[in-house]
């Protein structure tokens, strides 16, 4: 017997709003019904969904009344500035995804949870008010249904991290290292230089004053973190950011992010064992987690990829017998909001037992 899709409501369709329903239309886990975003053209919101510089559309989307339609999608469309001013309960949905990116959605978010009628939300970034951080392949056995209701997907970065990093501690025991990440612009970046404005608090300049330079032909080193959220992922495991340190660049370039990660190891390691390791456990993973290559690309090869993370094992060495360096990459998008799809799905079938 087919189940029904989960019913979901999206607030927020920026780049992750719609790599949602993006990702979702192959995978058919969740029946998006509502659809919430500051854009009150929604004819501009159909556009944004046909048409993409990154990625082919599977959408025709047309506007009917205040209903976005293409194919069997009757999306109800909403132009609410706050999460807990839509009235997501008269579409009778079991979650919300808050795809905004904005730290006074999630804060309102309690408001929606408080009346009992949707399950959860889940956050598509990683404030530290919500009541569990959630990485597939990471973290998942750690979920407490009773007490987590307001959920982050985490970060791409984490997202990719994490599930390595465990692997490798798992069998070997990170001592310490160093991790950085190179990181695409994001739309919030200027085209010109000018100042480095907050998307998560509007009206917020960042004190990283380089990242309001142009974001074509720089590459801008800032803090990242994609450390700190992974370690919070990972903490009953006793990894810390005492024992890994971060940096990272934001890159010209649009899509694909990649980490670059070099650990120190209790354990001793060959190269050979350790791509044994990773590929052992990619043929045994429950999930699309880690994907291991060998094939000479280049970042845009992996872009849709929907993996969590893909292990470059031309790059993976292991000097001495503790020294490791691995290399990932992951689609920030595409491959993000993958995770996202199955996260929601994964605390759904743990619901419904």
């Amino acid at each position: 017997m087919t189940r029904e899709k989960i019913k979901v409501g999206i607030n927020g369709l920026g780049r992750i709003g719609r790599a949602i329903l993006r990702n979702n239309h192959y995978k058919e886990f969740l029946d998006v019904k509502v659809i919430n975003d500051i854009n009150p053209d929604a004819h501009n919101l159909a556009y944004t969904l046909n048409y993409d510089t990154l990625y082919p559309s599977p959408f025709k989307f047309k506007v009917d009344d205040t209903i976005l339609v293409s194919g069997n999608y009757r999306i109800a469309i909403y132009n609410c500035k706050n999460i807990d001013e839509v009235p997501w309960e008269d579409h009778d949905l079991d979650y919300i995804i808050d795809a905004s990116g904005v730290y006074e959605n999630v804060v309102r978010a309690r408001k929606i949870l408080s009346r009992k009628k949707i399950k959860r939300v889940f956050v598509t970034h990683s404030p530290d008010i919500v009541d569990f951080q959630l990485v597939l392949g990471a973290n998942e056995e750690e979920l407490n249904l009773d007490e987590h209701f307001l959920i982050s997907t985490s970060i791409c970065d984490a997202t990719a991290i994490a599930p390595v990093l465990k692997l490798i501690n798992d069998k070997y025991k990170i001592t310490n290292g160093y991790i950085t990440t190179l990181h695409p612009w994001l739309n919030y970046q200027n085209l010109q230089d000018g100042p480095a404005s907050s998307w998560s608090v509007p009206g917020e300049i960042y004190h990283h004053y380089a990242l309001g330079r142009t974001a074509i032909g720089n590459m801008i080193p800032k803090p990242t973190t994609a450390v700190t959220q992974t370690c919070n992922v990972l903490k009953r495991h006793n990894i810390t950011e005492e024992m890994i340190g971060s940096f990272s660049y934001r890159t010209p370039t649009a899509i694909v992010g990649s980490a670059d990660v070099t650990l120190n190891v209790a354990t001793s390691v060959t190269c050979d064992a350790l791509i044994a390791c990773l590929t052992e456990y990619e043929e045994k993973q429950k999930w699309q987690i880690i994907k291991n290559n060998i094939e000479p690309l280049v970042s845009l090869d992996f872009k849709q990829i929907d993996y969590s993370a893909i292990v470059d094992n031309r790059w993976t060495s292991v000097i001495g017998d503790n020294l490791i360096k691995v290399v990932l990459w992951y689609d920030n998008e595409y491959g993000y909001a993958g995770k996202v799809v199955e996260q929601v799905k994964y605390v759904n079938d743990l619901l419904e037992g």
